[in-house]
């Protein structure tokens, strides 16, 4: 077999996108002990990678057999794969990108007064010769996949290949707090983190996280530093105000290497049970220091996988390693000192319990049917129930019964006074009575679905209704969110955001739709990102469906929030205006009906 050919199949392993290269550019550079790496993508990578270092360079003869496959390696013996501690060992990542593109390589030592160029297309030399040039090495890879078209064919929407080029870059940043990064997507910068320069670890690397992550303080950051005869664990954990509703801010690191390992995903996150809302993920970044004899990195083409000696003891030192430094926090709830409580009155008529809004955020502490009602002990709860009953049927704020009619259109109710049969139970379900029975209408599924039409409808008119702000709002993301976010903006347009590019990876935000409560401006559009990502990697969801949904789901009421007779009358009739109102926008039910003769059967009563 042809050596050309050979590489065409290797590099189907090493590269399986512009990302692969990037990645394996970057971990030659740090071998090299670079101090400041620069990277520049056109094309999201298909047109041009070129990363810049200020490493050790390589001789005119070690440049040369850079292109050729293991003539790199750092692996000598078998005994070495138990002692790894660089990021490459195999040596065939150069003759595998070289196979798939058209690779110039200039580099210079600083003991040589001239550097050297080699030009190589698709695996074929072109040119070696000598180049004036700095000391350090540029690697520009151009037309990826040019001779391997049905590779080319299957790469994803630029956005997201230029957002696995973020992730990699992010991720070798992070590990590698000593070294500046830039990071350029033509002419606009996504990164530019300047060289730690303090002597301080742990403040080298909350500065970092801080820059990346575009976070505004280090106040939610808990450093972890803890250390066994088997293995160390350093790094940040984040406070669970951090929490995402995807895994996009986890970092796990071996030995320096960044690795996707659920296993020991799961040891951290099982280390902050009760205190993350459900199905959502905390921020950390965790570096696994251990003997290389213990690991085994030699398992994954890409290196993204390890097996561990003993993993099982890995994933309880990790977990209880994590559960002491949130204890420290005093983050973690300590169930075996609790004090039993006992004779607490539950206030649930005072206007804080009942706030709009409030019971979303946060553990209320009574889920009782009658509003109003409070058990105290010593009490007869059903003298109780009696008056909180009557104060139910009562007509006003705290009940809504009257004696004004309606009449059904269909099952679909319609009001012919302004005092109806409505009632909100729980702070979470809407009751209404029609012709036939009782409906029960689920208050969060509805407004999604409320929300979710009107926001196809802007999206496909490309016009939404939007409220100026006093103050225009300028925010920074970090670089994997601002390239999503340039990429869905003329879509956020079309739906009220008033938005638009402010100068690195700055927006600035002068409107939002009209739907929007003042006040939630920069909540709600981080939430829609998340809960766009979120869509994208579990329900497959891309596009405008995904940014309708997303925008429904983090705008709409919650579950907890009290309703206003005015707030509920105004869902029941938006609601029954849709064209689909018996399903939220993923499925679940709106509405649940109870017709007279199923009530009936379920009293048991015969006539």
């Amino acid at each position: 077999m042809p050596e050309t050919v050979s590489n065409k199949i290797a590099a189907g392993e090493v590269v399986q996108r512009p990302a692969s290269v990037v990645k394996e550019l970057v971990e030659n550079a740090i071998d090299a002990g670079a101090e400041h790496i620069s990277i520049v993508v056109k094309g999201a990578g298909s047109e041009l990678i070129q990363v810049v270092d200020d490493g050790c360079g390589m001789s005119a003869a070690d440049a040369a057999a850079s292109f050729q496959r293991h003539a790199t390696s750092k692996i000598r013996s078998i005994e070495d794969l138990e002692s790894i501690r660089t990021l490459g060992f195999r040596g065939e990542a150069l003759a595998s990108i070289a196979a798939i593109a058209k690779v110039r390589l200039q580099s210079r030592r600083s003991v040589d007064e001239v550097g050297t160029e080699i030009i190589v297309e698709g695996g074929e030399p072109i040119s070696n010769a000598p180049k004036p040039m700095l000391p350090g090495t540029t690697i520009s890879v151009r037309n990826l996949f040019y001779n391997v078209p049905a590779r080319r064919k299957f790469l994803k929407r630029p956005s997201t290949e230029l957002k696995h080029i973020v992730d990699v870059v992010q991720v070798n940043a992070l590990a590698n707090p000593g070294i500046a990064w830039t990071l350029r997507s033509g002419e606009n910068e996504l990164m530019c983190v300047t060289r730690g320069e303090s002597h301080d670890p742990k403040e080298i690397l909350q500065t970092r996280i801080k820059e990346l992550l575009s976070l505004d303080s280090f106040e939610p950051l808990i450093t972890v530093d803890e250390s066994t005869s088997y293995l160390r664990v350093f790094g940040i954990l984040g406070k669970p105000e951090l929490y995402k509703r995807t895994r996009g801010r986890q970092f796990l690191f071996v030995n320096n290497r960044a690795i996707k390992h659920r296993y020991l995903e799961h040891a951290v996150y099982s280390a902050y049970e009760y205190l993350l809302p459900e199905g959502t993920f905390p921020l950390f970044a965790l570096f696994l220091d251990i003997d290389p004899r213990h690991v085994d990195v030699n398992v994954h083409p890409a290196k993204a996988e390890v097996k561990f000696e003993d993993e099982s003891g890995v994933y309880s030192m990790m977990r209880t390693i994590v559960r002491k430094a949130l204890g420290t926090a005093e983050l973690t709830p300590d169930f075996l000192s609790a004090v039993p409580l006992s004779g607490i009155k539950l206030d649930l008529d005072s206007s804080e319990s009942h706030e709009s809004g409030k019971g979303s955020k946060g553990l209320r502490l009574a889920e009782t049917g009658l509003t109003g009602f409070a058990h105290e002990p010593h009490s007869n709860p059903w003298l109780e129930a009696g008056s909180a009953s009557k104060r139910l049927y009562d007509s006003g704020p705290g009940g809504a019964m009257s004696s004004g009619t309606v009449e059904s259109r269909g099952d679909e109710t319609r009001e012919t006074e302004s005092s109806d049969l409505l009632w909100q139970l729980h702070d979470a379900y809407v009751l209404t009575q029609i012709r036939s029975g009782l409906v029960i209408v689920d208050q969060q599924a509805a407004h999604e679905r409320i929300l979710y039409e009107k926001a196809t409808i802007s999206l496909a008119d490309g016009f939404g209704l939007s409220q100026q702000l006093l103050f225009p709002i300028t925010i920074e993301y970090p670089p994997g969110d601002f390239v999503l976010l340039e990429e869905l903006m003329p879509d956020l347009r079309s739906l009220g955001f008033d938005i638009e590019p402010f100068g690195g990876r700055s927006v600035v935000m002068r409107g939002v739709p009209a739907d929007i409560r003042a006040g939630d401006e920069r909540q709600i559009l981080d939430a829609v990102l998340d809960q766009y990502k979120s869509f994208e990697s579990v329900d497959k969801l891309t596009g405008r469906e995904n940014l309708a949904r997303s925008i429904a789901r983090k705008s709409s009421v919650k579950a907890g929030a009290r309703l206003s007779h005015k707030e509920m009358r105004a869902l029941i009739d938006q609601l029954f205006l849709c064209e689909m109102p018996y399903v939220s926008p993923d499925g679940r039910p709106t509405i649940v009906k109870l017709s007279v003769d199923e009530l009936r059967e379920r009293f048991g009563r015969r006539g």
